[in-house]
């Protein structure tokens, strides 16, 4: 008898347990996978772009279902998520995922879509940016949230900021609406900014008070510099709308002040999250394996090199082109080698791997 003769209900059983326990930050590949393509899109080759593309947007159409799935079949495991402070804000990359990907389809000549995108992500936003905190607040009787706080919780400051970038990725295609978006995508980048400051204090905060261990110590801390790049990106959309436009006008100074200010601090976090990621693997001996976490590494180090460009180009900052080009290709490995680990997990768990006959 052979251990393939079940194969098929093994796979399926499996298949199941993947969605049940899906992750609420996986569309942080969506992110990934769009903003990179948004950066070979500036920079080259236009045929990864464009590949990427396509893979971002066949993995919002694999993980809406999965997610869609989830909800009508397992709402008590999303209920779980929802109450746990070290997951909750994973569901923030949904918004992000979709704005990221609408903006990028924006480049490609399709505002339409991305106004449907943006506006799925903006009434989710608004469900998540008062339900989240207001759970944390209110259904908790004694214990402190401070113990499952991680870098996950700056994904609201990067909803926030994504649907910034929408909003005035929007205003060339519907000038007659830009009385209404460019102060919207200003505000939200306020709120954004202000969001940083709060979360970055709560997070530091956890460091000093709580035990740093390899496994809180994950890859979603990558974040800290994430956010402060998309940010900046967010930034110099606003810079780049017309001065004609009132709020544009009475916040320029303030905000590209503001964005170098944030492009500086995301810069100084990168040496800190490569020696804290040193300590994890080198030092502690975490195993380097796959985690759906993983992404929120890639994530930051393309819109790393995004911001960076636009912000160098916006602001007449020469020196920052080059460093745009080197971050994007370790965005493009760092991507490649997330995805690789991933196939291969994928592959075992669905038992693709050659198996043994047993008798």
């Amino acid at each position: 008898m052979t251990t393939g003769s079940n194969a098929q209900p093994e796979q399926a059983g499996r298949a199941v347990a993947a969605i049940r326990d899906l992750h609420p930050g996986y569309f942080a590949f969506i992110m990934a996978t769009g903003i990179i393509s948004t950066g070979t899109y500036l920079l080259g080759p236009s045929w990864l772009s464009q590949a990427l593309l396509v893979v971002a947007a066949a993995g919002l159409v694999v993980l809406g279902v999965a997610l869609a799935t989830r909800l009508v079949y397992y709402r008590s495991h999303v209920a779980a998520d929802l109450r746990a402070p070290d997951r909750v804000f994973g569901f923030f990359t949904i918004t992000a995922g979709l704005d990221v990907l609408g903006v990028r389809l924006a480049m490609a000549g399709h505002p339409l879509v991305t106004a449907i995108l943006a506006a799925v992500a903006a009434a989710l936003w608004l469900l998540l940016t008062y339900g989240v905190p207001a759970s944390l607040m209110l259904t908790r009787a004694s214990d402190s949230v401070l113990g499952g706080v991680n870098g996950s919780w700056l994904l609201w400051i990067v909803a926030t900021q994504s649907l910034s970038i929408s909003a005035a990725t929007l205003v060339p295609a519907w000038p007659s609406q830009a009385g209404l978006l460019a102060p919207t995508a200003t505000a939200l980048w306020c709120v954004g900014l202000l969001l940083y400051l709060t979360i970055v204090a709560i997070i530091l905060l956890r460091w000093v008070t709580v035990p740093m261990t390899p496994a809180t110590l994950g890859p979603p801390y990558w974040i800290l510099m994430g956010a402060t790049a998309i940010s900046v990106l967010a930034g110099a959309r606003d810079l780049n709308l017309p001065k004609t436009i009132p709020v544009i006008a009475a916040t320029t100074p303030f905000t590209e002040g503001s964005s170098f200010a944030l492009w500086a601090f995301g810069t100084w976090w990168i040496p800190l999250l490569v020696i804290l990621g040193l300590w994890r693997h080198v030092r502690r001996q975490w195993p380097l394996t796959y985690e759906p976490t993983l992404w929120s590494i890639v994530f930051p180090l393309g819109m790393y090199s995004v911001a960076t460009l636009t912000f160098g180009k916006t602001a007449h900052l020469a020196f920052m082109h080059p460093i745009a080009h080197v971050m994007l290709w370790v965005a493009v490995a760092a991507w490649g080698l997330v995805a690789i680990a991933f196939l291969t997990r994928l592959a075992g768990d669905l038992g693709m791997r050659p198996r043994r006959t047993t008798e």
